[in-house]
């Protein structure tokens, strides 16, 4: 299997991994009361309705110039809108719909690797390959949205959890998230990357 065709199905996965992502947190806000994803026209496949130009193209394409192929290809999609005040659940609300992006990403992740444990002998090994490109980049998405910086899904986690008297350290991450979301990528994505292999290697056994 050439490397040019791996690279194209990783990007494939990738953008469709996000896209399915923000899918999640839209569908869970629906569930809830809030239809603002959907009358946006965001709970659809269709990528041109998710893409970011910076994130879901320029970025990607930097990532493997400047990592030769070699790196962590990473991008991300524009959010969902969403509006809190339209859940049901005002206490919960934005927990579930923060949790549902990571939690898709996962069982995604589990579902592919569960596959190839117990079909792999009968599946091609390009056929494997891919599983496990869907697999571990489905688990680092997860992993990476779970990181508690602002837009991050971790972020709401957190703080819908956490008291008030925090509030200084949320308006600290607010007021430097960008700097600190690039720093955690380019310095800390190893970490990411480690563990969605080691979930990877857990559930394929």
């Amino acid at each position: 299997m050439s490397g040019a065709i791996v690279t194209i199905f990783t990007l494939i996965v990738l953008l469709f991994s996000i896209i399915i992502h923000e899918i999640a947190h839209g569908s869970m806000a629906l569930y809830l009361g809030d239809p603002t994803a959907k009358y946006s026209g965001r709970l659809t496949l269709n990528p041109l309705k998710h893409l970011d130009p910076f994130g879901s193209i320029l970025f990607p394409l930097f990532l493997f110039i400047a990592t030769q192929g070699q790196g962590p290809i990473f991008g991300w999609a524009k959010p969902v809108p969403v509006n809190p005040y339209n859940y049901r659940d005002q206490k919960w609300g934005e927990l579930k719909v923060a949790i549902a992006g990571p939690a898709v990403n996962f069982l995604i992740g589990i579902i592919f690797s569960l596959a190839i444990r117990f079909f792999g002998l009968r599946l091609p090994v390009a056929l494997i390959e891919f599983f496990k490109i869907i697999a571990v980049y489905n688990f680092a998405w997860g992993l990476f949205n779970l990181v508690p910086i602002p837009p991050l899904d971790g972020y709401h986690i957190l703080f819908s959890l956490l008291p008030e008297k925090f509030s200084e350290i949320k308006i600290f991450l607010l007021r430097y998230s960008i700097i600190l979301l690039f720093l955690f990528i380019f310095f800390g994505f190893g970490l990411i990357s480690f563990g969605a292999f080691f979930l990877f290697s857990i559930f394929v056994g």
